[in-house]
């Protein structure tokens, strides 16, 4: 055997152990980024998944509080207030605040400043009506006012949950 069959052999031997390297290095490439695709993936759906429960939980609350306010209203006009009228209007207050909280830490601008706008809303009404049943109103404010007030925030409501279906991808474009 001569030199240069030795070099072609080895050469040989060489170009093949290195394209089964390459290969085999592109292989766990491809692998790798298939598996940061399902990672991402996995992780906007858990995201996404985490916004709906948020905001179904706010929308819900949102609309407890805004009819316990209507009922508290209503109760007021009717007969005296109790204490059992009293805790159902704190629950429900305190039920939309938790869900207002967390929706501050997931929902993204839009939708948070349609929630900032309804939590404003609700909390307004609510220190009307406090003040109606204290005997102590503010300037301007009458049963009327504050029931008028309260019913305004159903549209700030729709406005809401139009805001959230849309981050959610299932509001129609107009």
């Amino acid at each position: 055997m001569d030199l240069s069959s030795v070099i072609i052999a080895v050469a040989g031997v060489a170009g093949t152990l290195g394209g089964s390297l390459l290969t085999q290095r592109g292989t766990e490439r491809a692998k790798r980024r298939e598996i940061e695709f399902v990672h991402e993936h996995e992780e906007i759906r858990e995201n996404r998944s985490l916004r709906r429960t948020c905001y179904v939980e706010l929308n819900r609350d949102a609309r407890q509080f805004t009819t316990a306010l209507n009922r508290h209203l209503h109760v007021m006009r009717e007969r005296g207030v109790e204490d059992a009228d009293r805790d159902a209007l704190n629950e429900a207050k305190t039920a939309h605040r938790d869900r207002y909280s967390e929706a501050q830490m997931i929902a993204p601008e839009g939708v948070l400043l349609t929630a900032s706008a309804v939590n404003k809303a609700l909390n307004e009404v609510y220190g009307q009506v406090k003040r109606l049943e204290l005997g102590a109103p503010g300037p301007g404010e009458t049963m009327e006012t504050a029931a008028r007030a309260q019913y305004e925030v159903w549209d700030l409501l729709r406005t809401m949950r139009t805001a959230m279906r849309h981050d959610l991808g299932v509001a129609h474009e107009d």
